[in-house]
């Protein structure tokens, strides 16, 4: 009997436990499904940004969400109205429950680490198409480079040649090729190499070609290990260009090509002994054009039109023939000539083209290239642009080169010259770009808002600052541990580019005595952990100090003496805690702090009169000293992590009449209300800003992590976990430009708080309840009739409330004439795109209704379980911009009432690229289009 009764009193015991501490257990409760909120919405928020039908949420992910969204939404509520009714004896059991709650929560947070992270790739596609030039001549060269791809007993194959002939656009064009036509391979893997060979990068390359990582923290050996393993599990193409140096495959994990794997590496290089050594099986030599290929060319760059004027004839074949075959060199100085219509600038030009091939004498082969690029160089327009070139080699090779963030530097080194704002700097910067984008001396990059330099080209400006008065130091990216010694012996250096390399230490007693020196970049060594004091003790003139994304703590006091400084780039520096004082540097105009651990402003801020742009955004950095934004009279750019209620009622922001820019962060609806009020004509004269909107959430601006974080584009308003109930709650500017909405509670519809923003170009929901449409009819009395006559995107994402989103009023008259991008997912209440209210179904007529959407070219809608209709029965959607379709779980949908443009009364494709599918084939052949032949005719464009 003793073990029955102690089994009673210890359950009694615990119900009498359960019952005193109720109210202490639901507190936290309640605390722990608060922390489950915030960690849901910034993994539904990390969601929204992914926006790609590329990628799939991952099961567990979804199940996760699923169990947060029960707690969160059912659970928790229940246990709220049960303690509100329980009677005095109900209270123990519901103690119980709370604990048993209390430790299915804390279960629930750990799982929702995701460190792997949240969505995985819809089977790895076979490669990814490079961009890339048309191929002149090769046409031998890439059949023999075919030959071998399809030879059982050939593994590796060097293709060699000299700078500029053409060895990348050659195997890019292979590349592509291979994609569409694989020949048994199951991977085709491009990797750029480079001078600055290091093995650690070229394994984390090739993995991230073949969609693995490997371990960060791993030796070179076990790295090695690893990548072999990875890529024994595929047949693949690597081709390797622009490899300078000797180096083992095994060494980085790249298996040997046998006939039993089947798998085939291609090599690029200057150097046939490079080639050689790297155990080639068979070489192929790239030819320089013959003439009559390099005057085709060079016809076709500077324009054909040119073949008109009187006596060019002999002209333009002697400069043709200057050019060596070098297809980059012909390029490069056609698009030089491109416009020119005199015969005596043609004449003038030959000589000087002469000049410089003359001035190679007897030097290298590269220096006989270098020379003749130089032509293109001298033909720009000005030393200003010039010197703007030149300073795109102070990045490393191959590197993606930000414009907007190249653009800032520029302003800052005083290449583009002050104008009466900020945004006229960046329309000259662009102006700049785009000319040396003309003339072939920089390249669009893969990614969009980039540039990038050939490395020849490259190599060539790095050749002109190697002589001189004033000279480059560049050794970025290079594997760098230490600040090189020759820093300390050249006192004739202008730049120094360190940046993108493994320094950790700079000695104690290091102070290169570099009295010319203005620019010095040590961005990207994040080993960096302290500067000596007497480091920049002999710079007098520096100008321009980049030490963003390093590990220094403190900045040494001899920073105060930069008194010709006027840039000084912090960005991301996440463990800077403590700086000198900045009182004594009169001539700073930009000082970025973005996401460094200052807890106070640094001491003289308030004195830096000449200071036009200013980086805040410090999640430790207390209040603002009262009157320090007025001090800074001249400020363009502002952006801070957040404005307090005691801020916005200062009013300080609001006098600072120069500005341009401004982003920043408000805890509360109240605090944003009360700002937009007070400055409501203030944030009319900006020409951009980016506000956020954080109730009880971290708050973060979109380019919370950018460098450049510079974009005249959008005038844009986030909001995160808002209620909102009318047109109260929220106020917004009426050039409103892009709106994000996230894991916001919104009554009825949009109309509840967007009445006039007419200006709307984009436009974002992610994780909205309550809302059931974008905008219904009745909504229509209430706004304006233009509300979305200028919007371009629009993304829905995980609104379980969400039915319809347009109302047939919206698309009958001109609403969505601008539209060019819809994107609705894992909506599941969804059922129509474009619909009729409840109590207008039973009027539709029995006409056709003709929906058009003349701009609109992407079109995606994925995980829609619920969706039935893309728009009414007799309903026609005319899209005669569409390139992109793309559709997934929507299996209940059974017409796709799309109108494709006609032309001669056949289907247009001009503008088609790509349909992707991920409901099951099934599903693509039962569905009906509006016009089968419409169907037929996209079968090409169709992938699943």
């Amino acid at each position: 009997m003793e073990p029955i009764v102690e089994a009673i009193l210890d359950t009694a015991g615990e119900h009498v436990d359960c019952h005193r501490n109720l109210k202490k257990d639901v507190n936290d409760l309640r605390k722990r499904v608060a922390d489950l909120k915030r960690r849901r919405d910034d993994k539904v928020a990390e969601l929204e940004r992914v926006d790609d039908l590329e990628k799939q949420v991952k099961k567990e992910v979804q199940g996760w969400l699923e169990d947060a969204k029960k707690v969160i939404e059912t659970e928790m509520p229940d246990i709220d109205k049960e303690l509100h009714n329980a009677s005095y004896l109900s209270r123990g059991s519901l103690g119980r429950r709370v604990r048993q709650k209390i430790q299915e929560v804390r279960e629930i947070y750990d799982r929702g680490c995701f460190p792997e992270g949240l969505v995985i790739e819809r089977p790895p596609p076979i490669g990814i198409t490079l961009p890339t030039e048309n191929m002149v001549g090769e046409v031998d060269v890439k059949e023999q480079i075919w030959g071998y791809l399809g030879d059982n007993e050939v593994g590796i194959i060097g293709v060699y040649g000299i700078g500029g002939v053409g060895k990348t656009t050659l195997m890019k064009h292979i590349h592509n090729e291979l994609l569409n036509k694989p020949i048994g391979f199951t991977k085709i893997i491009w990797v750029t190499v480079s001078q600055s060979l290091r093995v650690v990068k070229l394994q984390d390359d090739i993995a991230r070609n073949m969609n693995r990582n490997l371990p960060k923290d791993g030796d070179e050996l076990e790295r090695a290990a690893r990548l072999m393993e990875i890529m024994k599990t595929e047949k693949y193409v690597l081709i390797l260009d622009d490899v300078w140096d000797n180096f083992s495959l095994q060494r980085v994990g790249i298996p040997t090509p046998t006939t039993e794997n089947g798998c085939k590496i291609v090599i690029t290089s200057r150097s046939k002994e490079i080639c050689d050594n790297l155990g080639c099986h068979r070489m192929v030599k790239v030819p320089l054009l013959s003439k009559q290929e390099s005057l085709n060319l060079f016809l076709d760059k500077v324009g054909r039109d040119i073949q008109q004027i009187p006596n060019l004839d002999e002209i333009l074949e002697n400069i043709v023939n200057e050019c060596a075959g070098l297809p980059l060199v012909i390029v490069v100085i056609a698009r030089s000539m491109t416009g020119v219509k005199d015969i005596h600038e043609w004449r003038n030009a030959l000589r000087e083209l002469r000049k410089c091939v003359v001035g190679s004498g007897e030097g290298s082969r590269d220096d006989e290239i270098f020379n003749r690029l130089k032509f293109s160089y001298d033909r720009l327009p000005n030393s200003n642009i010039q010197n703007c070139f030149l300073y795109c080699s102070l990045y490393p090779e191959d590197w993606e080169i930000e414009r907007a963030s190249l653009i800032e530097d520029w302003i800052c080194e005083g290449l583009i010259e002050e104008l009466g704002s900020r945004q006229e700097m960046h329309d000259k910067g662009h102006t700049i770009l785009n000319r040396l984008e003309n003339n072939c001396l920089v390249e669009k990059g893969l990614e969009g808002g980039c540039v990038k330099m050939h490395d020849v080209v490259r190599d060539m400006a790095l050749h002109i600052k190697s002589s001189g008065p004033s000279k480059f130091m560049v050794k970025a990216k290079m594997g760098l541990t230490e600040i090189p010694e020759q820093i300390e012996r050249t006192e004739d250096l202008e730049k120094v580019s360190l940046m993108s390399n493994e320094i950790s230490y700079i000695p104690e007693n290091m102070s290169p005595k570099c009295s010319m020196l203005s620019t010095l970049i040590l961005e990207y060594n994040e080993s960096l952990r302290q500067i000596p004091e007497c480091f920049f003790a002999n710079m007098p003139l520096l100008k321009f100090l980049n030490l963003s994304y390093t590990g220094i703590g403190v900045l040494p006091n001899s920073i105060r003496n930069l008194k010709n400084l006027t840039a000084m780039i912090l960005h991301a520096c996440r463990y800077l805690n403590r700086m000198p004082s900045l009182a004594k540097l009169n001539a700073l105009k930009k000082l970025d702090l973005c996401n460094v651990s200052l807890r106070v402003v640094p001491e003289g801020i308030e004195m830096l009169a000449n200071l036009q742009y200013l980086d805040l955004y410090c999640h430790n950095l207390e209040e603002l000293p009262t009157g320090m934004l007025s001090n800074l009279s001249r400020l363009q750019y502002l952006r801070m992590y957040k404005l307090s209620t005691e801020q916005i009622l200062r009013g300080e922001v609001a006098t600072l009449k120069e500005l341009e820019v401004f982003k920043c962060g408000f805890c509360s609806q109240k605090d944003f209300n009360c700002f937009f009020r007070k400055s409501k004509q203030f944030l009319g004269g900006l020409n951009h800003y980016m506000l956020s909107v954080a109730c009880g959430h971290s708050i973060r601006t979109r380019d919370s992590f950018s460098s450049s974080a510079y974009n005249y584009c959008f005038k844009t308003i986030d909001l995160v976990e808002c209620n909102i109930r009318g047109e109260d709650d929220l106020g917004f500017p009426d050039d409103l430009q892009d709106l994000k909405a996230i894991s916001c509670d919104i009554e009825g519809d949009i109309s509840v708080f967007m009445k006039n923003t007419t200006q709307l170009q984009r436009f974002s929901l992610a994780s909205c309840k309550g809302i059931k449409w974008l905008v219904s009819s009745s909504s229509f009395t209430t706004i304006s009739p233009h509300i979305f006559s200028n919007l371009k995107v629009l993304h829905v994402y995980e609104c379980p409330n969400l039915k319809k989103l347009f109302p047939c009023e919206l698309l009958q008259g001109r609403g969505l004439r601008s539209l060019e991008e819809i994107c609705v997912t894992s909506c599941h209440g969804m059922e129509e795109i474009i619909g009729w209210e409840e109590e207008e179904e039973g009027n539709q007529t029995t006409t056709t209704t003709t929906f058009a959407l003349p701009k609109l070219r992407r079109l995606r809608l994925g995980w829609l379980s619920q969706l039935k209709t893309i728009c009414p029965e007799r309903g026609v959607m005319v899209c005669d911009s569409l390139n992109y379709i793309g559709i997934g779980d929507c299996k209940k949908v059974k017409r796709i009432p799309l109108c494709l443009g006609r032309e001669n009364g056949q289907p247009s494709l001009l503008a088609m690229e790509k349909i992707k599918i991920f409901n099951p084939k099934e599903w693509w052949e039962s569905v009906e289009w509006e016009n089968p032949d419409d169907k037929n005719v996209l079968l090409p464009f169709l992938q699943y």
